[in-house]
């Protein structure tokens, strides 16, 4: 149970923490991850009331406290004298935020969450690589070995759904119907959404599936090492770190002066369409974004290309 506590804390507040982290759990279905996340988050803040002798009942929740809170985290420092990053105490006001709203949709009488601001962080940056670059990425693995034809398939695949990299790797072959080039995923927060191969996908996905001899699920698996035929499906499906690092290695290979990961290759999807002229809707449809407010990142990246269109366009003065 990733929500689990230790049995003596059994304050007021630890004890709503544990219930509203199997709230995540079991109700929103939220992600591992997630869950692991806001309990550091939250038994952060329930320590350190402990340590500074600050009563655990909800009704301790107060401006004060929290002002007090936000002071403590940031002075912490890491093994290294590094201070928490703003964006970081800011994942801790979020935390604590949505334990609030929760304890309120619950009819406990506790301050409201508007009270605890976030801090302000610098915009962020996506980062992406430009069509030429992409085109040399997809074709640096060499095609004459079974694992460069998956690599292959791989980027290509990443390119032309934009799918993060865990949604890649939980594929298996019998979901994916490539006479249509779509299949169904499971996104962050239990989302479902339709994804689509370009002609161009599904043909090298096609190629590599032929090339294979085996009878495991998972769409793509590991091809190097011991494998023994009555290995399980899930011992032989590639892992997200796999293909973090291959990506990683045929980014050196052909030079490109940027780090590549698939979640650039995902942003690099999502600006070549917004480019291209697709509507933001649609974006945010494709890549599994909950708010439009995710999406709207990557309008930012494409203020240069409108500006080149203004100038094209709109060169009345001239």
């Amino acid at each position: 149970m990733p929500a689990a506590l230790s049995s003596k804390d059994n304050s007021e507040i630890s004890v709503k923490v544990k219930e509203y982290l199997e709230y995540l759990e079991v109700e929103r279905g939220s992600s591992p991850l997630t869950i692991r996340n806001y309990k550091h988050y939250l038994m952060r803040f329930t320590k350190w009331l402990e340590k500074e002798g600050i009563r655990m009942k909800l009704e301790d929740i107060n401006p004060e406290v929290i002002r007090q809170y936000r002071v403590y985290l940031s002075r912490i420092t890491d093994s290294k004298k590094k201070y928490l990053s703003r964006k970081t105490q800011g994942y801790h006001a979020i935390a604590l935020r949505s334990l609030l709203r929760w304890l309120i949709k619950n009819d406990y009488s506790v301050m409201s969450p508007d009270k605890i601001d976030l801090p302000k962080i610098e915009e962020r940056q996506v980062k992406f690589i430009s069509g030429d670059q992409v085109d040399r990425l997809l074709n640096a693995p060499s095609l004459s070995k079974i694992n460069g034809k998956r690599d292959k398939a791989i980027l290509e695949v990443l390119f032309s759904t934009g799918l993060r990299v865990s949604e890649l790797t939980k594929l298996d072959r019998d979901k994916v119907d490539l006479e249509r080039r779509e299949f169904g995923v499971i996104g962050k927060g239990g989302r479902a959404r339709v994804v689509f191969l370009s002609q161009r996908a599904s043909q090298w996905l096609e190629n590599y599936i032929k090339a294979r001899v085996d009878h495991y699920k998972p769409l793509f698996i590991r091809h190097k090492g011991k494998v023994d035929p009555s290995y399980p499906d899930e011992k032989m499906r590639l892992s997200v770190r796999s293909v973090q690092r291959m990506i990683k290695k045929y980014a050196r290979k052909i030079k490109l002066a940027v780090e590549v990961t698939p979640h650039i290759l995902r942003h690099s999807f999502a600006t070549d369409l917004l480019m291209a002229g697709a509507d933001i809707r649609s974006v945010q449809e494709m890549l599994g974004h909950k708010s439009i407010q995710t999406t709207q990142i990557y309008t930012h990246v494409t203020h240069k290309h409108l500006k080149e269109i203004h100038d094209q366009f709109h060169n009345h003065g001239n």
